[in-house]
């Protein structure tokens, strides 16, 4: 049975004001699951403003791990106080979207969601969720490692598409928490060099510590610096991880002939990013993108986190309580000192 009636939730009303408030406590239907929300990572997609401001004022928090504090009618495979895993949108795996690999653009995908969101003490899984989104975390695994198992598997699923491998000089660009992400997989899946970009100094050093071979200031010329630390060729992939279009117009200039460019963060929306279309199609350059992970990348970054594959627990730099969202907002929008921000909703 739950706890309590209310609830304590950070609600967003933009990147600068983040309130703490109270909430019923959701009531779940068959099927469905409680959660008590005990790790909850702040996302860069919390961030963009131009997107959520819209919606507010809303609950964010998708990247969360929690016990079970209550079971729905006919919920098979999971009991109160389990350790679990949930993510909060979940493709069906049975429309054509789905069957062709591309289980982000299912419909149900996109309309699925928590209830409120996991910057709150409590939150609801619907049953399609339960049924298709939610893992058993094992007892080596901590919660907030756990919560690191959404935003991991978009980097899965994002290399897979790139085709990202051994052998590969990747460039990744940006090195936020995304970026770090890319950097350690790359590493993991045999990539000859990584390299890695940013404005930040901090990002730059963390980027070395977590695999990177070289790290490079964003405003250098890149390319140029690129083709000196790889023996004069460009990169085999670069990966995009920073929105703003001067990130995008040094994807362009890095690529090597036969190369692929995957933009795995967005610009804002109804900013075009030039192609210089002619020099690609004669140097057969890939330009892809990729967004969420499916249920198999999900179980993928299980395993990889599991097996300390790709180290997610020295990424922590923050852990906040809920009260302490909108610091967290703050830190994770400068970028100056902090990687990855935590909310725990025990934490006073």
């Amino acid at each position: 049975m739950k706890e309590k009636s209310k609830m304590r939730v950070a609600m967003y009303y933009n990147n600068r004001d983040v309130r703490l408030e109270e909430l019923a406590v959701p009531q779940i239907g068959a099927g469905e699951l409680l959660l008590r929300t005990r790790a909850s990572g702040i996302c860069g997609s919390d961030l963009m403003e131009w997107y959520r401001v819209k919606k507010a004022p809303l609950v964010l928090g998708h990247e969360i791990a929690g016990e079970v504090a209550e079971t729905g009618a006919g919920v098979a495979g999971f009991k109160v106080g389990d350790r679990v895993f949930s993510t909060h949108h979940v493709p069906c795996g049975q429309c054509r979207y789905c069957l062709a690999g591309h289980q982000s653009v299912c419909d149900l995908l996109r309309a699925t969601h928590f209830e409120p969101g996991g910057f709150a003490e409590y939150v609801r899984v619907p049953k399609v969720n339960v049924a298709l989104g939610t893992l058993l975390i094992p007892d080596s695994m901590t919660f907030d490692e756990g919560s690191f198992i959404e935003p991991l598997a978009c980097v899965v699923r994002a290399q897979r598409f790139a085709g990202i491998g051994a052998g590969q000089t990747v460039l990744v660009i940006g090195s936020g928490i995304s970026g770090l992400l890319h950097v350690q997989l790359a590493r993991a899946k045999g990539a000859e060099r990584v390299i890695a970009t940013d404005i930040s100094e901090f990002r730059l050093g963390a980027a070395k510590r977590f695999g990177a071979d070289a790290a490079v200031h964003g405003s250098e010329d890149v390319p140029a610096r690129l083709l000196d630390l790889n023996g004069g060729r460009l990169a085999d992939r670069v990966i995009v991880c920073a929105g703003a279009l001067p990130a995008a117009r040094q994807a362009t200039q890095s690529v090597d002939r036969g190369g692929t460019i995957l933009f795995f963060a967005p610009t804002a929306a109804g900013v075009d990013v030039p192609i210089p279309l002619f020099d690609f199609w004669r140097d057969e350059i890939n330009v892809v993108t990729s967004y969420a992970g499916s249920g198999d990348d999900l179980k993928e970054a299980l395993e990889l986190i599991r097996d300390r594959k790709v180290n997610v627990a020295a990424m922590i730099t923050h852990r906040l309580s809920l009260a302490e969202a909108g610091l967290g907002f703050q830190l994770t929008a400068s970028g100056r000192d902090s990687i990855k921000v935590i909310l725990d909703p025990l934490l006073e």
